[in-house]
């Protein structure tokens, strides 16, 4: 665990399925741009679909943001399952609650996760997708250690709109 003012960051489980799954799909309803599931898709998910999201395994884990005994932030990481890419590990999901936002939340988040993508035995890198038009989102994984390196043009079409993804990484020491 880790804390970040009144903010605690923890490996979520079994128990937070509920509370996990309705930030997701707050998620998905207020930032359909940000991710690329929609709120459609995942709100008819069936609770041990969930469940078996959170468990966690020495190469995969989803991280929770709790203020007091509220979830308010989220984020996935796993390492690949190829062999030959399995120096790779990625984050995916991430979300913070706007009533959360600016409360250094993200960074939390984020540090949490290199952490665990550290424990890792051979993970050297961790990478990142995140929407071209998303500033604030650019600017923390900038802070955190990330470094573009690509552009997807196009990788998201919602509302007949496309959106570009910029590619992220973040060498591990």
């Amino acid at each position: 665990m880790s804390a970040a003012g009144t903010v605690v960051v923890r490996e979520l489980g079994a128990a937070d399925a509920a509370e996990f799954q309705a930030l997701r799909l707050r998620g998905l309803a207020e930032c359909p741009a940000a991710f690329a599931a929609s709120h459609d898709e995942e709100c008819g998910r069936p609770e041990t679909e969930v469940t078996d999201r959170l468990r966690a395994g020495p190469d995969r884990c989803v991280l929770g943001a709790f203020r007091g005994a509220a979830l308010v932030g989220c984020l996935g990481v796993d390492r690949e399952r190829k062999r030959k890419l399995a120096h790779k590990a990625f984050l995916w999901g991430m979300y913070v609650a706007p009533e959360a936002r600016r409360a250094r939340v993200g960074s939390a988040l984020v540090a949490a996760a290199l952490r665990r993508a550290r424990a890792m035995p051979g993970v050297r890198q961790v990478n990142l997708g995140v929407n071209a038009a998303n500033a604030p989102a650019l600017a923390l994984y900038e802070r955190t250690g990330f470094v573009p390196y690509g552009v997807e043009r196009g990788f998201l079409l919602v509302d007949d709109v496309l959106h570009d993804e910029v590619l992220m990484a973040c060498a591990l020491d």
